[in-house]
């Protein structure tokens, strides 16, 4: 699953390297842009790599630092140092407590090594206790992010550059998702300690994401917004501890991690043509570049998991752990999925269709780097799907 994740790692880090082009030109210190790209690139192969718990925590941290920095240094608004200090509270708040109990782990069980999993234990006052669940997984549920925990991901997305919002929808979300499959293998009786309220606030928390989004004006926003719905997923057909519930995370944490980045890319598109994230003042993009409107209904319809893309197994596999934990969970999926498909046809109609406004460029039509970062999304999502055993095979 590491070397998954750490393919995955490169291969945004060299669609990052294509997309810096007009940063590069543009804006300034374009040298310190690229050292923290590749510097965060080596804290999260890293990350990935690691062997102990402790190690995995300290590059679990340290990927904060080149992201603040990324958001405050090439952020596009005054609102980006609120969006770092949401996203330090948020994450560091919540993963100081993990520290503790990988602590006591060490002291539990003398070593804190991930490779022997079966050898972790803890103590028996804190093997039941509901705060040492809540302490293990907050960290990683803050990191996702799940509902109620999610404010300082919008804010982010917002702030950040075109290279901060493909590490943060590509990358740095699947952390969460990676160090939760992380540690409910080495300590699986985690799952059954009240895993069905989470469960429930997981449901619960996509389906509410998904009527946010149908009611959300900013175009970055309304992504961000679905990655959380997709995320609250995840984590209900994670928790119920079954191998399809684990074969959808690791194919959601390859498939979403592609087909959010390239939404982000083709609203950073949008966003030069016309200077505006509002959905309602983007429209009419048909009349000017037909070409476009092609990529925003190939990646608009990989959200929404149509076939042939790898988000149509995902959703299989989650839906069907979800519905055989409980039948009730049958109508918070039917609204997650239903409305899924709405907020994904809305941004194409919205954007697509319409009088193109006059303060639009549409000089600015797309470039030869344009096509290569979206091929580069394209074939990974259309190509998995027909060798599926590549994700699925560490489970």
């Amino acid at each position: 699953m590491s070397s998954i994740l750490v393919t995955l790692r490169v291969w945004i880090a060299a669609i990052i390297i294509i997309a810096r082009t007009k940063i590069l030109n543009e804006v300034r210190n374009p040298k310190i842009f690229a050292f923290l790209n590749v510097f965060l690139l080596i804290i999260l192969i890293n990350c990935f790599s690691a062997s102990s718990i402790i190690s995995f925590y300290i590059w679990f941290e340290a990927s904060l630092i080149p992201t603040i920095v990324l958001i405050i240094t090439w952020g596009y608004q005054p609102e980006r140092m609120q969006a770092s200090i949401y996203l330090i509270l948020y994450t560091v708040t919540a993963s100081l407590p993990i520290l503790i109990i990988f602590c006591i782990i060490y002291k539990s069980s003398n070593h804190i090594l991930i490779t022997m999993p079966l050898e972790i234990t803890l103590p028996l006052e804190l093997g039941s206790n509901f705060l040492c669940w809540l302490f293990i997984l907050g960290g990683f549920l803050v990191k996702l992010p799940i509902f109620s925990v999610h404010l300082w991901l919008p804010k982010a997305h917002v702030e950040a550059p075109i290279a901060g919002s493909i590490v943060l929808a590509a990358i740095l979300l699947k952390l969460g998702g990676y160090g939760l499959v992380r540690i409910i293998s080495i300590i699986p009786f985690i799952v059954k300690l009240r895993s069905s309220i989470l469960i429930r606030l997981a449901l619960v928390g996509a389906s509410a994401t998904r009527l946010i989004c149908m009611r959300q004006p900013d175009l970055k926003s309304l992504i961000a917004y679905s990655s959380v719905g997709h995320m609250g997923l995840m984590l209900a057909g994670l928790l119920t501890n079954n191998i399809w519930g684990i074969f959808g995370t690791l194919i959601i944490i390859i498939a979403h991690g592609l087909s959010s980045s390239s939404l982000f890319i083709m609203a950073n598109m949008r966003y030069e043509i016309t200077h505006t994230r509002s959905i309602f003042l983007t429209k009419g993009l048909i009349t000017v570049a037909p070409i476009i409107t092609l990529w925003w209904f190939l990646f608009t319809a990989s959200n929404m998991a149509a076939p042939p893309s790898i988000n149509l197994i995902r959703e299989i596999f989650l839906i069907s752990s979800v519905i055989s934990y409980s039948i009730y969970a049958l109508f918070p999926v039917a609204i997650i999925r239903f409305f899924t498909a709405a907020y994904s046809l809305l941004i194409y109609s919205s954007i697509q269709h319409g009088q193109l406004r006059s303060f639009s460029n549409p000089l600015q039509v797309i470039k030869t780097k344009d096509i290569l970062l979206l091929l580069a999304h394209l074939y990974p999502i259309l190509l998995i799907i027909l060798k599926p055993e590549i994700i699925m095979r560490w489970s």
